[in-house]
């Protein structure tokens, strides 16, 4: 059902809150959980205090037992149930045999109290991993469910399911936007931090020319692009869709982080199979235990209580949770700081990390060449030299060219820039035009050995050799037989790169390296501007994947680049981290890790929420396995269940607690 509104150009409207939408049965279910536990926990303290007011051979507090029995055991029967339908002998049945083995010994007590703890741990256990899995869910809720679209001279408000590439939608101040697309009207700023996890708004403005934009969408710069689930916090836009609602970056995030759940780590895949081994351990202890009697004078419900109590102890509940918990929360707080995980196993690698391999274009450095040096000759002003330069290199397509004229009027004065006619490209060496009556060449140094005329001049020519010796790209420009200058050009580093560098150094970093094309002098300049030791020039992508794998051979290395053109060094690496991916298939498919905003400070996060992650597991395991450790020998010697009850579930929570200390998470 569409409903007509009023232009919005010159009004402003109220944001709606997106609150969590729970189903009924899902809210209904959680909470009846921890309703029936702690029923299950007043009637066995009800039962309890009647059995210590009443004396011994008092039976009126059975049916309080009885009923903590019914409401503690509801849930854990009905999974037990599940398992055994499954062909599976789990840690719900093992609980249920043991308080069920207490109650034919008439210990209705430590039965109702192993049932209430394990049913509160369990309870307490699903909230506190609903909490993690909400971190995630709550990425789907972002996007608004209607838009305001234009039709001709009206707007329509539609669903935002039915939008549809090419429909113009209408974004009001502090509203979400609906779909991903470019804007094609007006100037604001964005918050994008649900999607790429930048802190400050993002500034952006309308396309110069829409139908590139269309035929182009993926390669629309980001100052034009916008996101479905960010927020306009300016002024009015209308954006153009370019992707179904159900294609948008940020349904696609959502669908690969929830698929990354199911995707098990190293750690969680040795505790599956320990388990699997050790479980059935138990169950034989168990049986040997029940024999007691043949070798030691007790009687049999001596015998059969010590092994219902190793039974509880010897449950690995804490260890079934502890790696899922840690592992499901550390891919929370990445989604919720814009960097996608996809699974455990990168999660855990990461943290692992003694290398780090770097592309030099476009994750290092900005991706694009800019003016950085203008060397006038004696006799000639900068202006002169620029008005010259950008005359000729206006006519050129060269990214080079681009650079020149948008840097060269940005450094010059008000002179006018002449006309420059007859432009000819002179391959590999530079470009020869006519300006204001006289030949103009511009080029390499080798052109003007070719071409004849008067050599450069000799402090020219110092100059020159010393802006490549720093890496520069650089042109010579002489207007008839008179030398103008030299223009000095490189892809300048990350203003971020430096101090990023240094961060990861702290972090414990041994190794860092720059993988380039660009020639070794090149990347040598541009490594030593950022803080890197060693860089690899001239390779090729077959080189970088060999640089990868000899890496490899001391420990595990990660790869960061963009994604698309690094692609067989980001899959020969352990981890291959993606820069800038929002909006990138490509980007998001390739990578182990995706940096959604085109931003290195999330690097350090994500290596130190990795290597945050592994510390937790590794408390996890060890809380727990020491737990069974000390349990199992104290049950035998005799210690009572309901206390090692009360250190089984504890050890439960302890774990699941810990774990969720990663949703909090900060970088240092």
């Amino acid at each position: 059902m569409t409903q007509k509104t009023q232009d919005p150009h010159a009004a402003t409207s109220e944001d709606h809150a997106h609150g969590h939408d729970h189903g009924a049965g899902g809210a209904l279910g959680g909470r009846a959980e921890i309703i029936l536990s702690l029923l299950c926990g007043g009637l066995l303290l009800a039962g309890w205090l009647l059995d210590r007011s009443l004396g011994e051979g008092a039976h009126r507090p059975l049916a309080l037992f009885v009923g903590a029995y019914l409401a503690g055991g509801y849930y854990t029967t009905r999974e037990a149930i599940e398992n055994l339908r499954a062909r599976q002998l789990k840690i719900d049945s093992l609980m249920l045999v043991a308080a069920i083995g207490a109650a034919v010994l008439g210990e209705w007590a430590e039965g109702a109290l192993l049932l209430f703890l394990f049913s509160l741990g369990h309870a307490l256990e699903n909230y506190a991993m609903g909490r993690a899995k909400r971190a995630i869910e709550a990425l789907s809720e972002l996007r608004p469910e209607t838009a305001l679209v234009r039709r001709g001279d009206e707007l329509v408000e539609v669903g935002a399911d039915t939008l549809q590439v090419g429909d113009v939608v209408v974004i009001k101040p502090d509203e979400r936007l609906a779909a991903d697309g470019f804007v094609i009207l007006g100037e604001s700023s964005i918050d994008q931090s649900a999607i790429t996890g930048e802190s400050v708004p993002v500034d952006k403005r309308a396309v110069p020319d829409r139908t590139a934009a269309r035929q182009r969408p993926d390669a629309v710069a980001a100052e034009h692009r916008v996101f479905a689930g960010t927020i306009n916090r300016g002024r009015v836009l209308e954006i153009e869709v370019s992707r179904r609602a159900d294609q948008s970056t940020l349904a696609r995030v959502v669908e690969l982080v929830r698929s990354a759940e199911a995707q098990k780590s190293p750690t969680q895949l040795f505790t599956d199979r320990f388990q699997r081994v050790f479980v059935p351990s138990v169950l034989g202890l168990v049986g040997l235990l029940l024999l007691a009697g043949v070798v030691v004078d007790e009687p049999f419900s001596a015998t059969f209580y010590r092994a219902m109590a190793v039974l509880v102890a010897a449950s690995p509940c804490a260890l079934a949770i502890s790696t899922p918990s840690a592992v499901l929360s550390g891919v929370a707080r990445a989604a919720r700081g814009g960097v996608l995980i996809k699974g455990g196993a990168p999660l855990e690698l990461l943290g692992r990390l003694h290398a780090l391999a770097f592309d030099k274009t476009g994750t290092l450095t900005e991706g694009q060449p800019r003016v950085t040096d203008v060397l006038a000759a004696d006799g000639a002003s900068e202006d002169e030299l620029l008005r010259v330069a950008i005359a000729v290199e206006r006519l050129s397509d060269h990214p080079l060219a681009a650079a020149v004229v948008r840097d060269g009027s940005a450094r010059r004065t008000s002179v006018a820039v002449p006309v420059a006619t007859n432009l000819e490209s002179l391959t590999g060496k530079g470009l020869r035009a006519q300006v204001e009556g006289a030949f103009v060449h511009l080029g390499k140094k080798s052109l003007f050995t070719e071409i004849g005329g008067p050599p450069i001049p000799e402090a020219l020519g110092q100059g020159i050799s010393a802006l490549e010796n720093d890496g520069r790209t650089v042109f010579v420009v002489r207007h008839g037989v008179r030398y103008l200058g030299a223009v000095g050009l490189m892809d300048t580093p990350r203003a971020a790169a430096r101090a990023v560098i240094a961060r990861l150094r702290e972090l414990g970093m041994t190794e860092l390296v720059m993988l380039s094309g660009d020639n070794q002098r090149v990347a040598d300049s541009v490594a030593k501007s950022v803080g890197i030791d060693r860089a690899y020039g001239d390779l090729m992508p077959e080189d970088k994947v060999k640089a990868i794998q000899k890496l490899r051979a001391a420990g595990e290395v990660a790869m960061v680049g963009d994604g698309v053109n690094d692609a067989p060094a980001l899959a020969s690496a352990s981890v291959g981290i993606a820069m800038g991916a929002a909006g990138s298939d490509v980007a998001l498919e390739t990578a182990d890790v995706a940096l959604m905003a085109d931003n290195l400070d999330h690097l350090p996060f994500v290596v130190g929420l990795s290597r945050q992650t592994r510390r937790i597991i590794r408390q996890n395991l060890w809380a727990s396995l020491g737990m069974v450790a000390l349990l199992v020998p104290a049950t035998i010697l005799g210690m009572r269940m309901g206390v090692a009850v009360l250190f089984h579930e504890g050890s439960t929570l302890l774990v699941v607690g810990n774990a969720l200390r990663l949703l909090a998470y900060r970088a240092r």
